[in-house]
């Protein structure tokens, strides 16, 4: 059974002028063909931009009624919000994106200062094969923020499946130097996407066996969007086999976001 997953750190649905760019970013995230979205920057509400844009001109909004998450799964998906910020005109987070229906959520608060907000969203999806663990995160800016946030993902995935269940953690580490990884790997089992590429071919077996033998291993440039150099964005996953994974780049891409988003394809293991 093969599973769509991508994500994808929407920059709050607008430019640097905010100026709104739901409507793009919605077409955009159906050409994933996901079946699982891990979702970050998600504005749940912002009064101030609705105020400007949220009036309907000839049966068209520039900003949606309700929050972006449920404005990007339509009738397609389910969604779920993880509140991390807020302020006097709004909040936002955190959110995840299912074809499958998403049995039960939680979102720890997992802040480290009071400059940044941050939070571990969890969910427990439904799938004809059984029940998927995933984890949508976005690390901190500060290295010691990240280190501590990393021990408490560890800590809520040991807790919330901790027999070996199938897991995928997604989202903006912004681990710009890579220091994480080796960690995450060594403590829940995991893989990242890229780490998995050529699988299916003794030639891909080969290459990726030689790769685990070296020091560091590294995830896809996904920042920024335009011109990617920096490693922030990932996929890592346990209990499946990963068939494919990319980086959506292209002109398109460069002007929704600064981040670029990641799609694999993903078979239980």
């Amino acid at each position: 059974m093969k599973i769509r997953v991508a994500t994808y750190n929407i920059h709050k649905g607008v430019s640097y002028r905010s100026q709104p760019r739901v409507h793009a970013l919605k077409n955009a995230i159906a050409q994933f063909d996901a079946n699982l979205i891990f979702l970050q920057e998600v504005q749940g509400q912002h009064d101030r931009i609705a105020a400007r844009y949220g009036e309907e001109h000839h049966g068209h909004r520039h900003w949606p009624k309700g929050g972006q998450h449920e404005f990007f799964a339509g009738e397609s998906h389910q969604s779920v919000y993880g509140l991390n910020a807020q302020y006097d005109h709004g909040h936002h987070g955190n959110a995840l994106l299912s074809s499958y229906p998403i049995a039960r959520w939680t979102n720890t608060d997992v802040s480290d200062h009071a400059y940044e907000q941050r939070g571990i969203l969890h969910s427990v999806v439904e799938t004809p094969r059984g029940p998927i663990h995933c984890y949508v995160i976005h690390l901190g800016l500060f290295e010691r923020s990240r280190v501590r946030q990393l021990e408490a993902l560890i800590e809520a995935v040991n807790t919330s499946a901790g027999h070996g269940e199938p897991v995928i953690i997604a989202g903006d580490f912004n681990d710009w130097r890579n220091t994480l990884s080796a960690k995450l790997r060594k403590a829940l089992g995991v893989v990242e996407v890229f780490d998995e590429i050529g699988a299916g071919s003794s030639l891909g077996d080969l290459v990726r066996t030689l790769a685990r033998r070296q020091a560091a291993q590294h995830p896809a440039k996904t920042f920024p969007a335009a011109l990617p150099f920096f490693r922030l964005d990932r996929i890592y996953v346990r209990g499946f086999k990963v068939e494919s994974a990319q980086v959506m780049h292209g002109a398109m891409w460069a002007k929704l976001s600064d981040h670029a988003p990641i799609v694999a394809t993903l078979d239980f293991a």
